[in-house]
């Protein structure tokens, strides 16, 4: 539902950011996997309860993540690129939580579960009509520069990125943020199913 709003106020900064990374070599790929691999750091920072390390972690995860796509988008994008940015996003998506339930399973241990069942429901809405929709050209005129179709919803990239930041910030609310947010995730995926459904059907 933000993503278009966030968009327009991180595209500058990330164009600058990736212009200086193109002089150096470095290609988007390198940074999908070195910003993945920060982003693990997240999952024993979190088992250990260092939550403002976690969270440094994601943040720094998100950033590389903003970045490859500009730097794509100056390089060139590619299937691969896109193929492997989607995954790995969607990996990243399912630890934290599960990092969350490892640190305290008595306590995170149902609500952690439930949220990554959101996940696969919007993920897979997600992934299903951008298939579809690569197989019939249907663009999407907010986001014509990803390498996918991005079907909207309630939630997407940026109210993902500030529940994980609220995770970090208010931990011993974990349960109730995670069922709040994933309850918001069915809706999305329900909306999707259905505006894919009624697009793909006409």
């Amino acid at each position: 539902m933000l993503d278009r709003y966030a968009i327009k106020i991180v595209r500058m900064p990330l164009a600058a950011l990736s212009s200086i990374l193109d002089s150096t070599g470095l290609t988007a790929n390198q940074i999908t996997v070195a910003g993945f691999a920060i982003g693990l750091l997240s999952l024993p920072a979190l088992i250990l309860e260092q939550y403002l390390w976690a969270l440094g972690f994601i943040l720094i995860n998100r950033i590389f993540d903003g970045l490859d796509g500009a730097l794509a988008r100056r390089q060139g994008i590619t299937d691969c690129g896109g193929f492997l940015d989607i995954t790995l996003d969607f990996l990243f998506y399912s630890l934290v939580p599960f990092g969350f339930v490892l640190a305290n399973p008595e306590a995170n241990a149902v609500a952690g579960a439930f949220l990554i069942f959101s996940f696969i429901g919007t993920g897979s809405s997600f992934l299903s009509f951008a298939v579809m929709a690569s197989k019939r050209d249907i663009e999407n005129p907010v986001y014509r520069q990803k390498s996918l179709y991005y079907i909207g919803g309630l939630t997407e990239g940026t109210e993902t990125i500030v529940c994980l930041v609220l995770f970090c910030l208010f931990p011993y609310h974990f349960d109730i943020i995670a069922w709040v947010y994933g309850s918001l995730c069915w809706i999305t995926t329900a909306t999707r199913i259905w505006a894919g459904y009624q697009t793909l059907k006409s």
